[in-house]
């Protein structure tokens, strides 16, 4: 195995846990590891300080994946892991729900590995070149484990790029998914469409606070913005929310909302359909005179890096005065930020701009947090991306 020895000073991340590794702080490799290779990490002083993917066409040169040495990095390995994280979310799936996150990368011990359960079809998303070195024996543990029907790569994203492998889609192992394949969440049915939809398929990250939300949406006029495939919506029209407004700009989003809404018997009436731009939608409804009681905000990932970050402040900024300018005085903002590079505190500055532009007083009423799927180790702050609040706009 290829040793990597680490500048002096430069071992202080990886003594306490932290799983990335930048190029800048190795001073050297012995020998010339392939891209995905599992090399052994040294401080400066030559002392052991963990296993990890080796890959010198990314950033994060190596990713930490085992840090005692008497430990062998083989498919035993990956398979404890695996069922370790099968192991901790076992009590999330029951009769009301049988979608979740089943392994969640770093915070799962496995670095650049994302496996969604979707009824019994598995999505695997894989974004470092190590995971996929492994694929063939990841999709054998996946059989072990849970016997799915079948097994498809959504590895689409643009991550793959930074560790130079190209984007693959398609099926893995049994069963090409239907178009749409039926699952629960909380009691709602829903129609997944894994080869186009958006990520894995389903955002399941925000499963708890659709419940949270839907609390606050009896006989009230709401508007869900970024709607997709109608989480929001739904959770909303379950609690007797009067009407629903939902804004897409995806046609395949609003076909299967639409879809969604059919499955769990909800009244066609109870609820309206936009396929548009949601800041061209925000701004025709304020110009039409509209208002709303609650009106949620989850937009896509405005800031994919830090470097991004000044740009997708003002979009928040934007978005979320928009919202403020569409409430009824005393209404309800449940505003969201997947953006891993927008920590809570920047997010909760953001919208104390946006309610200085839009004139208004706002009161947080509560916070917003990814689910437990999705976990956080505490050594990897980054892994919390998902945040949100809840305002009440005066």
């Amino acid at each position: 195995m290829i040793d990597v020895v680490l500048k002096k000073g430069k071992e202080k991340a990886a003594l306490q846990k932290h799983p990335w590794i930048f190029s800048g702080a190795i001073e050297k490799v012995k020998g010339k590891p392939a891209n995905g290779e599992v090399v052994k990490v040294y401080a400066a002083d030559k002392s052991f300080l963990a296993y990890g993917y080796y890959n010198d066409q990314s950033r994060v040169a190596v990713r930490l994946l085992e840090w005692e040495e008497e430990q062998l990095i083989d498919q035993q390995w990956y398979h404890k892991k695996i069922k370790t994280a099968l192991a901790a979310r076992a009590h999330l799936l029951n009769e009301d729900t049988n979608t979740c996150r089943l392994v969640f990368s770093e915070a799962d011990f496995l670095p650049g590995l994302i496996i969604d359960k979707y009824a019994d079809f598995l999505s695997l998303q894989i974004l470092s070149a190590g995971m996929e070195n492994i694929k063939a024996d990841l999709i054998a543990i996946l059989k072990e484990e849970l016997s799915p029907k079948g097994i498809f790569d959504k590895s689409d994203a643009s991550a793959r790029t930074h560790e130079n492998l190209e984007a693959a889609q398609g099926l893995l192992w049994g069963e090409n998914p239907p178009e749409f394949i039926e699952v629960k969440e909380n009691g709602l049915r829903y129609h997944i469409n894994i080869a186009d939809g958006q990520k894995s398929g389903f955002y399941c990250d925000q499963r708890d606070n659709r419940e949270i939300l839907a609390a606050y949406t009896k006989d009230k006029e709401v508007l869900d913005c970024f709607c997709y495939s109608g989480g929001f919506t739904l959770n909303a029209l379950k609690q007797q929310a009067r009407h629903v407004t939902s804004v897409d700009s995806s046609a395949l989003a609003i076909e299967t909302l639409k879809h969604n809404l059919s499955l769990n018997g909800f009244a066609e009436d109870s609820q309206t359909s936009f396929q548009s731009d949601v800041n061209k939608q925000l701004r025709a409804f304020k110009e039409e005179g509209k208002i709303f009681d609650v009106i949620v905000l989850d937009p896509p990932k405005y800031a994919p890096s830090r470097s991004a970050l000044d740009r997708a402040a003002r979009a928040y900024k934007d978005l979320n005065r928009l919202g403020m300018l569409l409430l009824k005085s005393g209404g309800i903002l449940a505003t969201y930020s997947c953006s891993g590079a927008v920590d809570l505190e920047t997010f909760k500055q953001i919208i104390a701009w946006a309610a200085l532009d839009a004139g208004k007083e706002v009161q947080i009423i509560k916070q917003f947090h990814q689910p437990e799927d999705h976990p956080v180790r505490i050594s990897f702050p980054e892994g919390e991306y998902l945040k949100g609040l809840l305002l009440r706009v005066l």
